[in-house]
């Protein structure tokens, strides 16, 4: 299941400087909305059902966190941005800048505001061409046919031609040689999240920690001197066992690897959790095991203050959560930035997003993406 929507848009200009308005849009849509994965070409056109200047029209597909009603109120915002002024009559017009939701996953959405899949695409060859460059498996949802299909049984006979190429905005993400990274944080901190986001984005795989199925991690926030070593141990020997299979079956020379967790957490939350005899008995075992496991290429640490971190776990809802002290929060984030502090061998960055929400604002998300292309060319 995809943690984010699929969305296409089509866009078309036919008043200015055409192109050069489709660049703009399409970098404020990235910016504002969700992650541009790919664009089409610019295809020429004549105006569809009324007499004025041709369209460039192009589609791209987006990934959005957002709902379908949340896209379309951006959409219509950065159409204002570029100068369209929607008139209240009805009928075909020119327009500066046109951007038409097309698809939303494969969902029928039928409200006052707005019908997806668009109800006339199917006529429109310079909404098909464009979305059949984007090389997206998609079967409309009413009709039952996939792109190539409603391109051969369009009725539309118009000329529409591939006149321009137009930059992926994604494209000017460069992590370069990073073929694994991993996300930490503290627990609330948004890590699997935003490494499942990331790995969507750019078609990785991911490494995402199995800490539901363990038996010891309600039994812990209620009792935590009984249960902290047999869940500390527990946690070791799965995140071992998971890391290990997991590589096993990945050539990182080719696969890219996102991990929402590397195995050194472990010591970490020991750190905290055990009286100082258990835990030297515990970081010996750790020790043997962390040096059978390959190194991520960067590690980042998501640095969220305690009380952002209360407000997460409130919000996710898990009951045995809700117990955690921001004492307790404020002990893992220390003892997490003390150890950080001591690697030498490991590929860290910090990034503090206690002031920002990856998930409902796209350009805090692409403040992260940069952070970390920054390190990876410095």
């Amino acid at each position: 299941m995809r943690a984010q929507h699929q969305v296409i848009l089509s866009i078309g200009s036919n008043q200015g400087n055409r192109l050069e308005t489709i660049k703009k849009c399409i970098a404020l849509i990235h910016q504002e909305i969700g992650t541009v994965i790919q664009v089409s070409k610019v295809y020429e056109t004549a105006a569809w059902g009324f007499d004025s200047d041709s369209f460039y029209n192009c589609a791209l597909v987006l990934h959005s966190h957002l709902s379908a009603s949340e896209v379309l109120l951006k959409a219509l915002a950065i159409e204002q941005k570029l100068g369209r002024i929607r008139n209240t009559t009805d009928g075909y017009q020119s327009r500066v800048i046109d951007i038409d939701m097309i698809a939303f996953d494969e969902q029928i959405i039928d409200t006052e505001n707005l019908s997806v899949p668009h109800p006339l695409m199917q006529n429109r060859k310079f909404v098909l061409l464009p979305f059949q460059d984007l090389g997206i498996n998609w079967t409309h949802p009413v009709l039952g046919k996939n792109i190539a299909q409603l391109v051969l049984d369009c009725p539309d006979d118009g000329e529409c031609v591939a006149v321009e190429t137009v930059e992926n905005p994604l494209q000017k993400i460069d992590f370069g040689n990073l073929r694994y990274i991993a996300f930490e944080g503290n627990i609330g901190a948004g890590k699997t999240t935003l490494a499942t986001k990331i790995a969507e984005d750019f078609g990785a795989k991911t490494l995402l920690e199995r800490f539901a199925e363990n038996s010891f991690l309600e039994k812990f926030y209620k009792n935590q001197e009984r249960y902290a070593l047999p869940l500390e141990l527990s946690f070791l020997v799965d995140r071992y066992q998971q890391i290990a299979d997991e590589l096993r079956t990945l050539n990182l020379q080719k696969d890219f690897l996102v991990a929402d967790y590397h195995v050194f957490k472990s010591l970490i939350f020991a750190k905290v959790t055990l009286e100082e005899e258990e835990y030297l008995l515990y970081k010996n075992l750790f020790e043997i095991i962390y040096k059978e496991i390959p190194k991520p290429d960067l590690y980042v640490f998501l640095l969220q203050h305690p009380e952002r971190l209360l407000e997460n776990i409130k919000k996710r809802g898990r009951d045995y959560e809700q117990e955690i002290s921001a004492d307790y929060l404020e002990q893992i984030n220390n003892a997490y930035i003390a150890y950080l502090d001591l690697q030498k061998d490991l590929n860290v960055v910090i990034i503090d997003v206690t002031n920002r929400d990856f998930v409902n604002h796209q350009s805090d998300y692409l403040f992260i993406l940069e952070e970390i292309q920054k390190l990876v060319h410095l």
